[in-house]
């Protein structure tokens, strides 16, 4: 291994400090080409890099963005199908309240909030704890909601091929609190359905019930 340059030292400090080792999410030679130019945007805005507190931020910054962009590197189908079991089970599985975090594509800024996410078997079930890291893997990249919505909903069809199943997330997004129309109250619900819950309004409302229990 050669010496590691300045920037090299400060990124690996940097997840020595947050207990995150260096692994697949993190890149050096691609946090380094990241870390140039949050070091020019500093400079655009009319900052000093160089000043004492401002010396790890571009590197701190490029670690942050591959942190919250590596859905990229992610496979959501591939995560479910390590956990797939044969059951006789149809009643409807519900995961709610899962806590989500993405980058609105469209500024940068995150959006943040909870999905619930339902599925009705048809001879297979799925370890409850994949369901979230689909939610996850979907929601860290840049993204907007709907299609966020739709790609959790596809992954689920597609892999566990159930007779149904819904997507619910309720959400805030900082482009509209903190700039525009700074509505700083204000969220967004998207849905999606497939197969049972499309067809039948019973069932849906029966998803829709259990989403809202339990909330005073």
């Amino acid at each position: 291994m050669g010496r590691k340059n300045h920037t090299e030292k400060n990124f690996d400090e940097l997840i020595g400090e947050d207990g995150i080792p260096l692994d697949a999410i993190y890149d050096i030679h691609h946090a380094e080409n990241i870390a140039k130019n949050f070091k020019n945007i500093l400079e655009e805005v009319g900052e000093d890099p160089e000043r004492e507190g401002l010396l790890k931020t571009p590197i701190r910054a490029a670690g942050s963005m591959q942190y919250l962009t590596q859905g990229y590197k992610l496979n959501p189908e591939a995560m479910l199908r390590k956990a797939i079991f044969k059951e006789k089970y149809s009643q409807m599985v519900i995961v709610k309240d899962i806590e989500l975090y993405s980058l609105c594509e469209h500024h940068i800024l995150p959006f943040f909030g909870k999905a619930h996410v339902a599925y009705i078997p048809d001879g297979r079930v799925v370890g409850l704890s994949k369901i979230p890291r689909v939610v996850d893997a979907f929601a860290r990249r840049l993204q907007i909601q709907e299609r966020l919505t739709d790609q959790i909903r596809d992954c689920i069809q597609n892999v566990l091929d159930p007779l149904g199943v819904a997507v619910v997330i309720e959400a805030q997004h900082l482009c509209m609190q903190m700039r525009g129309v700074q509505k700083q109250h204000s969220t967004t619900t998207t849905s999606s359905f497939t197969g049972e819950f499309l067809k039948n309004e019973k069932t849906r409302q029966e998803f829709i019930s259990l989403v809202k229990s339990g909330r005073h």
